[in-house]
């Protein structure tokens, strides 16, 4: 039975708690959160009576074997930490952390304790990933040389911590942006990258003042503070020669949101979102492939459950774990190198 403590309770962790709750190898033990009212709210939803409003006294509870970091981002590097050097198995939400100093703080971490460190980079869960990774793995597809990937909201900034950038490190790069790299340098077998070219820009804000048109809010949404940007976009090359090229935004003149993630192969392309689609040639012809699967897009609750159980099984029964704080720390590296050459207006060597 793994004991669980989750620190952090803001609307991220319903995913991870109702997953442990419904796993039968998973006791969710421990809750803690800095707001005392939502705390004690989620202790009667959940019926856990260890609370805590200090991380440090969760990560020290013997009774705890694992935590789930649900937290802003400039708090995982920190809490990871001090779980892991309390003989603690980490599943961190993603970003790993804000830098790659902290990444590699953590990486540190992770030699010296032993135990598990789980980056919740959720999509590589789905359903849907792991059968086009199949495609991928047995070499339908060729060698995948180029990847591209499009997350643009028209009106999507969350406010609060999300908009702060000491709290959350950046705007849409950051927090839709990582999901957007991670799968495509996963699909494409993970190159090391070489060299990045980026742009953000500050230029509409968070459109506080738009009406008839509904989106989501933080908490702490407040919308008189964003010092975060409204675009990125980047081209990260890598050492075999391939190419990714992605841009997302919270924020834009557009006429529609827009969510796309194509890869390009030479005996093969494939498209991940909206829905998974193959293209191939047979017989001198070019074919669309659609797989006759229950779900065509992505789902999203449905990975979750995923990513929990795959979490408990590499901490109960020392299972490899398919998002390890090594990729934590890479992607780090392109989120961080994409913000730099966007701040030097010059490509960054990694």
């Amino acid at each position: 039975m793994l004991k669980v403590g989750v620190v952090g309770l803001g609307s991220i962790s319903q995913f991870h708690i109702k997953p442990y709750l419904a796993h039968a190898d998973a006791e969710l033990t421990a809750l803690c959160d800095v707001n005392e009212q939502r705390l004690e709210e989620k202790g009667k939803q959940y019926g856990v009576d260890r609370l805590y409003r200090d991380y440090h006294e969760l990560v020290t509870d013997d009774a705890i074997d694992a935590v789930s970091i649900c937290t802003w981002n400039n708090s995982h590097a920190d809490i990871a930490i001090a779980a892991l050097d309390a003989g603690k198995h980490v599943l961190v939400e993603k970003p790993l952390c804000m830098t790659v100093e902290e990444a590699l703080r953590v990486e540190e971490a992770v030699k010296r304790s032993g135990k598990v460190l789980q980056v919740g980079f959720v999509r590589r869960h789905g359903n849907n990933t792991a059968l086009l990774k199949k495609f991928i793995d047995s070499g339908d597809l060729g060698e995948i040389y180029y990847a591209k990937a499009t997350c643009l909201r028209r009106l999507g900034n969350p406010g609060g911590w999300f908009s702060d950038r000491t709290k959350s490190g950046g705007g849409p790069l950051i927090d839709l942006g990582v999901h957007m790299i991670d799968i495509c340098w996963y699909f494409m077998g993970k190159p090391r990258p070489v060299s990045v070219s980026g742009n953000t820009y500050r230029k509409l804000g968070n459109r506080h003042h738009i009406e008839n048109l509904s989106f989501y809010q933080a908490a702490d949404y407040d919308p008189h503070h964003n010092d975060v940007e409204d675009l990125a976009n980047a081209l990260i090359r890598f050492e075999n020669g391939a190419s990714l090229m992605v841009d997302v935004s919270f924020t834009l003149q557009a006429k529609k949101d827009e969510l796309s993630v194509k890869l390009y192969g030479e005996k093969g392309g494939a498209e991940f979102e909206p829905e998974i689609a193959i293209v191939t040639e047979q017989h001198q012809t070019i074919l669309n492939v659609t797989p006759q699967v229950d779900q065509l897009t992505f789902d999203f609750e449905g990975a979750f459950y995923t990513e929990i159980n795959h979490f408990v099984s590499c901490c109960l029964e020392g299972k490899e774990s398919i998002a390890p704080v090594a990729d934590g720390v890479q992607v780090m590296k392109m989120l961080n190198a994409v913000y730099e050459s966007a701040e030097s207006c010059r490509e960054v060597i990694l």
